[in-house]
């Protein structure tokens, strides 16, 4: 694991580094620690909340569409699939520590452990500086996601049935 390299794709460098390195600590790896240590699960918990706020005010400013259609906007930008290209994007599931059996079964590619890992990265970004500091860090991703709107699924499958 290179923090200082993962410092260097995110462009973001942390002052408290014990917050980097427990988002990058899968629940695998913690439970085969002799030692006990806290795994990136409740710091995914807050970086999904961050997330969630981070990109719902944004595409407020930028769009003047209905609610329902904000909502479908935001789901589609927050989504596991989502995450974890954000996260290919910087090479996060090599970073990650992960138990013996998870590593075997190929969790470095598994988008379900990289893309939650992606939100406690987000959680470590915003405990350690805040709110603007994680916008820095999520906006660039969301932003270009957005200039290819036609990889997001705006609508859902009762939407496209009902047209």
């Amino acid at each position: 694991m290179s923090m200082e390299a993962l410092q260097e794709r995110i462009g973001y460098r942390f002052h408290d580094k014990a917050l980097l390195e427990r988002a990058l600590i899968h629940s695998s790896y913690a439970n085969e620690s002799r030692q006990k240590i806290e795994c990136n699960e409740r710091m995914e918990f807050l970086g999904d909340a961050v997330l969630s706020i981070i990109v719902a005010d944004h595409i407020f400013h930028k769009f003047h569409l209905a609610e329902g259609d904000l909502t479908r906007i935001r789901a589609s930008l927050v989504c596991e699939k989502s995450l974890f290209e954000f996260a290919q994007k910087i090479q996060l599931g090599q970073e990650l520590l992960l138990g013996h059996g998870e590593e075997q079964t190929g969790g470095r590619e598994r988008p379900s452990v990289v893309s939650d890992a992606f939100e406690a990265l987000i959680a470590a970004i915003y405990l350690d500086s805040g709110i603007e500091s994680a916008r820095k860090f999520v906006l660039p991703f969301v932003t270009e996601m957005l200039e290819h709107e036609d990889s997001l699924s705006f609508k859902d499958y009762k939407t496209i049935l009902q047209e």
